[in-house]
């Protein structure tokens, strides 16, 4: 567990982005095309605590970008190397562009500073997608991660992240898997490796905390 100082210094809201990855309909709402997931995001508390998290970074100016999977109707340009592809192009409902399925879930609310980045292809939010451009641009140096899954996609994240210089942040209850005692085991022994793990309430106090200021 970081301490509040170690927390602190790493959550400086000029240099911190929060990142939401999949919280969309398709994926953890009531329509779901993953009704486990979605049920584990919901029963879990991770995706109201992801909109806690959203919510306090639009106060305290902290940026946030929300990671949205997505594919064209006619597939073109989708990933098709890896069983879970194929898997997701037989599933009842299609995160296709344009539709409800790829909007952000409620509760977490989008504000008009956000950046909603897309992807068509792969496993990750961060690898050929915008994300790092905007992170280098943006200044940021701590790169909170939070949303679905457990599995595969905020592993990915973490990893992809850590590999581009970032220091990261894992809130362990906004993050949700399947089955429900994966995560803990994926947090235990995978990302708190590489990232630091807190809480949503010890993160939400790291945005709250005044920055220590430099010595003349």
């Amino acid at each position: 567990m970081p301490s509040s100082a170690e927390l602190s210094e790493l959550l400086d809201p000029a240099t911190t982005v929060l990142l939401t990855v999949e919280c969309q309909q398709g994926v953890v709402g009531p329509d779901s095309a993953l009704p486990e997931l979605a049920k584990e995001a919901r029963s879990s508390g991770a995706l109201v605590n992801v909109a806690r998290l959203v919510a306090a970074a639009h106060e305290s100016g902290v940026q946030v970008i929300h990671a949205v999977a997505e594919r064209r109707p006619d597939g073109r340009g989708a990933s098709r190397n890896a069983r879970l592809f194929r898997a997701a192009e037989r599933l009842p409902v299609q995160q296709l562009s344009g539709t409800t399925a790829v909007r952000v879930a409620p509760p977490i609310e989008v504000a008009e500073e956000d950046f909603v980045v897309r992807r068509l292809h792969g496993l990750s939010p961060i690898q050929g997608t915008e994300v790092d451009a905007l992170l280098r641009n943006l200044g940021c140096r701590t790169l909170i991660v939070t949303g679905v899954s457990a599995n595969v996609a905020i592993p990915g994240a973490v990893f992809d992240a850590v590999n581009r210089g970032y220091a990261v942040v894992v809130p362990r209850d906004a993050i949700a898997g399947v089955p429900s005692d994966y995560t803990p085991a994926m947090i235990r022994h995978t990302l708190a490796l590489v990232a630091t793990v807190a809480t949503t309430d010890e993160v939400l106090g790291g945005f709250k905390r005044p920055r220590r200021t430099a010595r003349a």
